[in-house]
């Protein structure tokens, strides 16, 4: 029988709201209001949702749907006419739109109550049509406050070993960032605020590793990017698509070069592309006193869990016992 769960993070559940189910949103086009339609789990198929749907809005009651005329004063109106081949056209872009992709979905938060865009909440794997979190990401943020101090300090000590194996693997391999140069690229400011960042004030900003380290991605200019201090603690070792929004990936890929395509994955992909040989020679150079036993372990499980024991010469998997 499964253990019932325990609310530990002081902030209740609201009665009523399913932590699974999707909405569609759209705006009227004739008086402009945001509408939202409970779908449950079951997403639409566009082609279908063209032909069959009559979204009516909640505030004037136009009916949206193929074949009505369309309510735009400043078109003509036989572009207006619902028979027309481009009012279709129009209907069938505009159900697309909403319909198309799981991040062209809504989500209600179960703790805040809003309905939300589908960025707004963290992935959580198996979870409903969207495989969301049921709380959006600002309800997370005051979560973690009361969780994260809670966390024991094995916890703390698993979430970190991979970011710093990777960082320690990778050394070497960063590059030096210079610091005008990125404030310049970012025109100074937070990439994910906007906001002013001072340059002089050095414990208000920190370098993002974009793709990160524990993807054993190295630092390099093409990787970095400008954040508070206070995003880039939000952003940590997170995936760039489940961090950043589609349009902000876009901007980064144009500001760093870097292959948006990679940053749009939905899933982290590991980095292969580095001497998995001169890293091991890199992490294994210690100090006298350091914990080796331990630091063999660690490379070890990081070596197993990527995948990447096959690719050390036979010096180094007899050193490691692999």
């Amino acid at each position: 029988m499964r253990r019932k769960p325990k609310n530990r993070t002081g902030l209740q559940r609201i009665s009523g709201i399913s932590p699974h189910h999707a909405f569609v949103g759209y705006t009227c086009l004739k008086c402009s209001q945001l509408n939202h339609i409970d779908l449950r789990l079951q997403l639409l198929d566009p082609t279908q949702t063209f032909e069959t749907a009559e979204w009516k809005c909640s505030k004037c009651g136009y009916v949206h749907k193929r074949h009505a005329s369309l309510p735009f004063k400043n078109w003509p109106a036989s572009f207006c006419n619902g028979t027309s081949i481009r009012a279709d056209r129009f209907w069938q872009g505009f159900f697309r739109i909403s319909t198309e992709r799981p991040d062209s979905y809504w989500k209600q938060c179960n703790t805040c109550g809003r309905i939300l865009p589908f960025a707004a909440f963290s992935k959580h794997k198996g979870w409903g049509p969207l495989e969301r979190q049921m709380e959006c990401r600002s309800c997370k943020g005051a979560i973690n406050a009361v969780l994260n101090p809670k966390r024991t300090k094995q916890q703390l000590h698993e979430s970190s070993v991979r970011r710093r194996i990777g960082d320690m693997l990778l050394k070497g391999e960063n590059a030096k960032i210079d610091e005008d140069q990125l404030f310049d690229r970012f025109g100074g400011c937070c990439f994910k605020t906007g906001k002013p960042l001072d340059k002089s004030k050095r414990g208000t900003w920190a370098i993002d590793h974009i793709l990160p380290s524990r993807y054993l991605y190295p630092l390099t200019i093409e990787n970095a990017a400008l954040l508070s201090k206070t995003q880039n603690a939000s952003k940590r070792d997170r995936w760039p698509s489940d961090f950043y929004t589609n349009d902000e990936l876009i901007q980064l890929s144009h500001i760093t070069g870097a292959d948006l395509s990679l940053l749009a994955s939905k899933e982290p992909v590991l980095n292969t592309n580095i001497d998995v040989n001169a890293c091991v020679t890199r992490f294994l150079s210690v100090r006298e006193k350091s914990d080796l036993s331990k630091r063999i372990k660690e490379l070890k499980m990081l070596l197993k869990d990527y995948d990447l024991a096959a690719r050390l010469s036979p010096g180094n998997k007899k050193i490691l016992g692999l």
